[in-house]
């Protein structure tokens, strides 16, 4: 899997132009058909997405390219879930936030279970993330829960990248950052996502 922008044109340009990477050996990504094509939730839309596949040129390694504006195995974009992140984080509770996201009831409780078992990992990628863009950056205030030190940690990545690197939706920056998989499995079962600053914050 491989985060790249949201402009499947550009991607695709990228793609075919050699200029895209292996996240695991860093051989030249070239063509390989598309994923299945799939439905993914927006704010107040259904984008329909059928992902680029690339084979590297070195190792035997296909990836999909999955655009920063999904999220791993998730039928709802990054801003959608970040909405009901934020929303959990100011005291909403998970039925309130259904109901204004309109979404299932356990959607939304997954997400959330989701995050909060990853929080302390997410808090102490974030954070180091953001020194990498900010080492003048203030010391990271707690706000009393994982769960929020995790989300605040990564506004203030998010922020330091876009002072860095211009403008980009902070939970664009959120899924390329964690490759994806803000919603992943649990700490110990994937290894902390290595982050190559442009990449992270290119578009």
């Amino acid at each position: 899997m491989l985060m790249v922008g949201t402009d499947p044109l550009e991607v695709d340009k990228l793609l075919r132009n050699g200029h895209l990477r292996c996240p695991g050996c860093e051989g030249e990504l070239r063509p390989w058909g598309y994923a299945r094509s799939r439905g993914v939730r927006d704010e107040d839309c259904t984008v329909l997405c059928r992902p680029r596949r690339s084979a590297c040129s070195i190792c035997p390694q296909t990836h999909v390219l999955l655009p920063a504006f999904m999220l791993v195995r998730r039928a709802d974009s990054a801003a959608v879930i970040g909405s009901g992140l934020l929303a959990s984080a100011k005291g909403i509770g998970h039925r309130k936030i259904a109901t204004l996201l309109e979404r299932p009831v356990s959607t939304v409780r997954g997400w959330l279970r989701r995050f909060a078992c990853r929080a302390a990992h997410w808090r102490l990628t974030f954070t180091t993330l953001l020194l990498a863009l900010d080492a003048m950056t203030a010391p990271i205030m707690a706000t009393g829960s994982a769960f929020g030190d995790a989300l605040q940690a990564l506004g203030l990545a998010a922020a330091a990248a876009t002072r860095r690197f211009g403008p980009r939706p902070p939970w664009q920056f959120a899924s390329s950052a964690s490759r994806g998989l803000l919603l992943g499995p649990a700490p110990g079962a994937v290894a902390a996502p290595s982050v190559s600053l442009p990449a992270a914050a290119a578009g």
